[in-house]
């Protein structure tokens, strides 16, 4: 061995055996979307709003009324889909009952007083364990996560934490079922926080976006998930999967709770969101990418016209775009892979989780991430880079773009497997890039199973994302199961991946 190869072990040795103070410490290496563009100025009418009265956070004459239905919701369905790994009950009523007697007093802690909230368990809330779904990793957090404390300020009742893909490194959830259909997975990694919500455990729950980690399972169980810009919501306290791509998300009943919800996350740095979604969307313009429709189920392509006809309706002009291609697709799927398993790969040796306690699936993704040469890292990063300037001018002269959040409906149990890419084929180049994101359910097709639309803004485009996906929501009501493509078509394609 020659001294410049016997420097190179040496360094790597070092660098391997070498714990950082702090294992969720950040590298130097950080990204940043670019910088956001004017935001439109939306439009507020005198008349009706676009959302429904159902679409703003509830009001409730009693805060434990609320936690008492959430729990009785966990006692019905819990069994059965395995939506929490913990639950504070005795907690949440005993805090539900103060905020009662403030409200009684005249006061309020703020937007969210008295609604009950779920939290991922890659998050951690003062008092309860974070497993990150693992047997090999536990600890009682001694504080809230920054998100969490944001969630109390504002008054809400933390009643437990939801299941989670282990460590969030994965799209399906497989140790939970759909609420839709048990035989199916509720997605992830936010698959708890997915069930939770459409279920009536509480109206909002708080999870994290990595690569599509809220945006798949709100698709796949039929909720709102909601990932604003890349950095607006601090990640203190949450469980590192991806320094340079992890997002904390809220899943939600609504688009307005969720807009409301993660307005109260930012702490003041996207004020107005709950209002944007009821402003009207006449003369906005959303582009659908071709590729991103085309290799969806005709199922799901049919329920995402079928929402975008409503939205053209509302006054939109909805225009088909190039912009991300399936070159850009796959470029995201491959670049995000490749960052968030590389560093991903390097938090976990830090962590010391017993071998033995990850998930086979898990465990290889962190073997192919540690693996991966620091030149690969480097060049998906440049590559990052490049496509977020790429669909940042793509986003030019439009509003937001239009398109399935996921390709299929909820997968089988027996599926999930083949499933890693594909669930988040349309909804990691967002992530990736730091773009904004929301995913609201359209019209069911025949059959039961949900699907989710998914509307991109620019960075700092929250506001015009609440705004669009409060005017599907309202409409949705109005487009007939009938008018879609179901039965055998919907059912059995989710089976096996796409091709």
């Amino acid at each position: 061995m020659s001294a410049v190869t016997d420097a190179f072990a040496a360094a790597r040795a070092r660098v391997r055996a070498r714990r950082p103070d702090g294992a969720f410490r950040p590298p130097a290496v950080v990204y940043r979307p670019p910088a956001a563009g004017p935001v439109p100025r939306l439009r507020f009418a005198a008349g009706p709003a676009t959302a429904s009265a159902a679409g703003s956070a509830p009001t409730p004459a009693s805060s434990e009324e609320l936690v008492l239905a959430a729990l009785a919701a966990v006692e019905r369905r819990d069994a059965e889909l395995n939506a929490f790994v913990h639950l504070d009950a005795d907690g949440a009523l005993a805090v539900a009952r103060e905020r009662d007697r403030t409200r009684t007093a005249g006061r309020e802690l703020g937007a969210l007083h008295g609604i009950p909230v779920s939290v991922k368990d890659v998050i951690d809330v003062a008092g309860m364990p974070t497993r990150a779904g693992c047997d090999g990793f536990m600890r009682i957090a001694r504080d809230d996560a920054v998100a969490v404390a944001r969630l109390r300020a504002a008054g809400a009742v933390i009643i437990g934490k939801t299941v989670t893909h282990q460590f969030a490194l994965g799209v399906t959830t497989p140790q939970s079922r759909n609420p839709h259909d048990p035989a199916r997975i509720p997605g992830g990694s936010s698959g708890g926080s997915g069930i939770a919500v459409a279920t009536g455990m509480g109206p909002i729950s708080l999870g994290t976006d990595t690569r599509a980690s809220s945006r798949v399972p709100a698709a796949l169980c039929g909720v709102v998930g909601f990932k604003g810009t890349l950095g607006l919501v601090p990640l203190e306290g949450v469980v590192t999967l991806s320094w340079t791509m992890d997002h904390v998300a809220p899943l939600a009943a609504s688009v307005a709770e969720a807009a409301l919800t993660l307005e109260v996350l930012a702490g003041g740095a996207a004020a107005g969101l709950e209002q944007a979604s009821r402003a009207g969307v006449g003369g906005l313009r959303v582009g659908v990418p071709a590729a991103a429709m085309e290799e969806s189920e005709p199922a799901v392509q049919a329920a995402v016209r079928a929402a975008l006809d409503a939205l053209a309706a509302a006054g939109c002009a909805v225009v088909d775009v190039g912009v991300p291609d399936a070159e850009d697709l796959e470029d995201a799927n491959a670049a995000g892979l490749l960052v968030s398993r590389c560093e991903a790969a390097a938090v976990h040796r830090g962590l010391d989780v017993e071998p033995g306690t990850y998930w086979p699936e898990v465990a290889e993704q962190l073997a192919e991430g540690a693996a991966t040469l620091a030149t690969d890292y480097l060049d998906a990063q440049r590559v990052r880079t490049e496509l977020a300037q790429r669909l940042r001018r793509a986003l030019s002269g439009l509003d937001a773009l239009a398109m399935p959040t996921t390709p299929c409906v909820a997968p089988l149990v027996t599926a999930h497997a083949g499933y890693l890419t594909v669930l988040s084929r349309n909804a990691i180049p967002w992530s990736l890039a730091g773009f904004p994101a929301l995913s609201v359910p359209v019209a069911t097709p025949p059959g039961g199973l949900p699907v989710g639309l998914q509307l991109v803004a620019p960075p700092g485009g929250e506001a015009v994302l609440a705004a669009i996906g409060a005017s599907v929501e309202a409409a949705r009501d109005s487009i007939h199961a009938s008018d879609l493509p179901g039965g055998t078509e919907l059912g059995e394609a989710a089976g096996q991946p796409l091709q």
